[in-house]
């Protein structure tokens, strides 16, 4: 007879937390099902593929991979170097899937999670019920399956934030969507840069994804006249703009603040401070025009760019009993650790499986997702997370316990109001991304 210990644990999603959570329960003999939507894995970093991490190669895998890797031949590269995207879904996510084999199902996208035979209301015997979870295949086939606890390492990729301040679409914001884009252009691609060069642009964003795309968008403005930007924040510009430039213990993000610092210097952007859009219009040359909640309404753009950060889908989580503190929409205990208007990336406490728990026990969110809408999320951070969740699910209290992680401070990143909104660049639970030192999107 089956019992709910020979059950799979379940691990939504096949990015760099996801994989790296089932290469852990691997390592402690408990078999992993990986559910990952898309046709590969790391889906949602292939999605962003052109651009170049801030975290070097040395930071961006798990020792746990690591282990079940090496019967492979593969081995880790130069670690003080500075991946794409696509380096490290190609070059590390892939090659460790495929070394999960059939642990890893592709084409296969989560639409709910419960308990056997109980909905969100029912208490009698929840906690000794399996996990339910229900699928959709490629070919539109529904299935159902049982796991004894659930990861859901899914990111937030798939749901970026929209153009108007109040986190709602601005008014007419879906009418102008086929000028709208929600990522960070490859403008390495003839027919991205070709909707760009020439064009007046507005960018929408403060962090890191707005840099990276103002300093490529300057780079084209060098080649080609009439290229242009326009800055939108919301709110003003101060010393802590552009990050920790030659502060930051990330060289790289460093250095991507003070790129798109040099955009607006060197003329190849304007800034406009204190906007919120409230309304995205037509004007009568066909461009659009931007309307602000105080009224104001800018020169019309040909282009808009609105990067203001993800948010986590919790939508198929609904019968499931989660504890989400109102704001980030990150684990109650966990969301004063990752508060952006008192911590950066570098000064978060270690956390573990006891922050990542919900009142539904055997339910972890992980990864970039355990963020909710809090920004800069690290790779190291989502490893020590499934290191320390997988060891909770083993029944190894004191190793789930013993949380301990040093990441790289900013130097400028502490204190209120200095976090616009979250940036945009991060990978579907992974790393901070954006330009290393003297690249561009590659």
């Amino acid at each position: 007879m089956t019992t709910t210990a020979d059950l799979p644990v379940v691990v939504i999603g096949a990015g760099p937390t996801g994989l790296a959570a089932a290469a852990h329960l691997v390592e402690r003999g408990i078999e992993p099902l990986v559910l990952e939507a898309g046709p590969t894995a790391a889906t949602a970093v292939r999605g962003w593929s052109h651009v170049r991490l801030f975290s070097t190669w040395g930071e961006l895998t798990d020792p746990a991979a690591e282990k079940l890797l090496a019967p492979t031949g593969w081995s880790r590269p130069d670690a003080s170097t500075y991946p794409t995207g696509r380096d490290w879904a190609e070059q590390y996510l892939q090659p460790l899937a495929d070394a999960l084999g059939d642990r890893v199902r592709y084409g296969t996208a989560v639409t709910g999670v419960s308990r056997l035979g109980r909905d969100r209301i029912v208490d009698a015997e929840r906690e000794q019920q399996p996990f339910t979870v229900r699928l959709t295949r490629a070919d539109g086939a529904e299935e159902r399956i049982l796991g004894r606890a659930v990861i859901d390492a899914s990111g937030t990729w798939s749901t970026p934030g929209p153009a108007g301040a109040d986190g709602l679409p601005a008014l007419g914001e879906r009418a102008a969507s086929a000028r709208i884009s929600y990522r960070v252009p490859d403008l390495r691609d003839p027919a991205v840069r070709a909707r760009y060069a020439g064009r007046r642009t507005a960018v929408i964003g403060s962090g890191a994804s707005a840099f990276t795309a103002l300093a490529g968008l300057a780079d084209v403005a060098k080649d080609v006249p009439g290229t242009h930007s326009v800055w939108i924040l919301r709110r003003g510009i101060n010393g802590s703009t552009f990050g920790g430039g030659s502060a930051d213990q990330l060289p790289a993000r460093g250095a991507l603040g003070l790129a798109a610092k040099a955009a607006v210097d060197d003329g190849y952007a304007d800034a406009v401070t204190g906007f919120r859009t409230a309304v995205i219009e037509p004007a009568d040359d066909g461009r659009l025009v931007l309307a602000g909640e105080d009224g104001r309404r800018l020169d019309p753009v040909d282009e808009v760019i609105a990067l203001t950060g993800l948010r986590p889908d919790l939508s198929f989580l609904s019968e499931l009993r989660l504890a989400l503190d109102e704001r980030l929409q990150a684990p109650v205990e966990l969301a004063p650790l990752i508060d952006p208007n008192q911590h950066s990336c570098g000064t978060v406490y270690p956390h573990g499986h006891r922050e990542l728990s919900h009142p539904e026990q055997g339910l972890y969110l992980v990864g970039m997702k355990s963020y909710g809408r809090a920004p800069t999320f690290l790779a190291l951070t989502g490893y020590e997370q499934v290191r320390s969740v997988t060891a909770a699910i083993a029944g190894d209290t004191g190793s789930a316990d013993r949380v301990e992680l040093a990441l790289p401070e900013t130097g400028v990143c502490g204190g209120a109001g200095l976090f616009d909104e979250p940036a945009e660049g991060r990978s579907g639970g992974g790393g901070c991304c954006a330009p290393a030192p003297g690249a561009l999107p590659a």
